[in-house]
């Protein structure tokens, strides 16, 4: 998952090159952007399904927590074969999941649409509410999840469950969003601004180094909370208006 994670930064940081070496204000550095977005976008979804068949099918022992705790520790107890009984059936949890998908879309949608209330009402730049407020408050339910899990000594649950959903987003999310625009005609880009770029590439770089080993300890996690802090200040008094150069997609 790291090593994916690392190809998206590197997916980010092209774009960001290309963008700094032609002149976007003409048609033909406009188009050789957007090509490479959407040349990129469509590796990055392949190599997404591939992670899918690698995780689900041909090597989905390389992802059983309990079987490699099992082959470390070299224990014989009970409870390490012991299954928690599920609580819904997969019909009542499918309709969970879409009644619950349905509602966080209609409150992320009212949540959007309070962002320039609240960036006139509080000084707050849109950046720093969209990348850093909306974000803990909308992968709530993931970082509890993460934290109990983690409690529990499953710590690669827990790394699963907090790089998943950025790797979701890097691999996924993302290119498909440039696919889409590609379809209905919106020109839309994998070019972030440079500072947006460089802190994710900074993030990337700091958990891979830290997570390496396979061994945490509270110094590491104090390392983590301590870079992020720094990062929320730095989007903080990041102004918006540092972000209105870029080009019209």
């Amino acid at each position: 998952m790291s090593s994916l994670m690392a190809v998206a930064t590197a997916s980010l940081i092209i774009p960001a090159a290309l963008y700094s070496t032609v002149d976007v204000s003409k048609e033909e550095g406009f188009s050789l952007v957007l090509n490479l977005s959407r040349g990129t976008s469509v590796v990055l979804l392949i190599l997404y399904v591939l992670y899918l068949v690698f995780q689900l099918h041909t090597h989905s022992d390389f992802f059983d927590a309990e079987l490699q705790s099992e082959d470390q520790e070299n224990t014989s107890q009970q409870d390490s074969n012991e299954q928690d009984t599920p609580i819904l059936t997969v019909i009542e949890s499918g309709v969970v999941l879409v009644a619950v998908t349905l509602a966080v879309a209609v409150c992320a949608e009212y949540l959007v649409g309070s962002i320039d209330s609240v960036v006139g009402s509080s000084g707050i730049s849109k950046t720093f509410i969209g990348l850093i407020l909306i974000p803990i408050v909308g992968n709530a339910a993931e970082h509890v999840t993460a934290v109990v899990v983690a409690m529990k000594n499953k710590m690669d649950l827990a790394i699963g469950v907090a790089i998943g959903s950025s790797m979701q987003i890097a691999l996924l999310v993302t290119p498909a969003l440039v696919i889409l625009g590609w379809i209905i005609g919106q020109p839309m880009s994998l070019y972030f601004q440079t500072f947006e770029t460089v802190v994710f590439f900074m993030s990337v770089l700091i958990t891979n180094y830290l997570i390496q080993d396979g061994k945490s300890n509270y110094l590491e996690g104090a390392m983590l909370l301590g870079i992020y802090t720094i990062i929320g200040i730095s989007f903080y008094v990041y102004p918006d208006s540092a972000g209105n150069s870029g080009p019209p997609y």
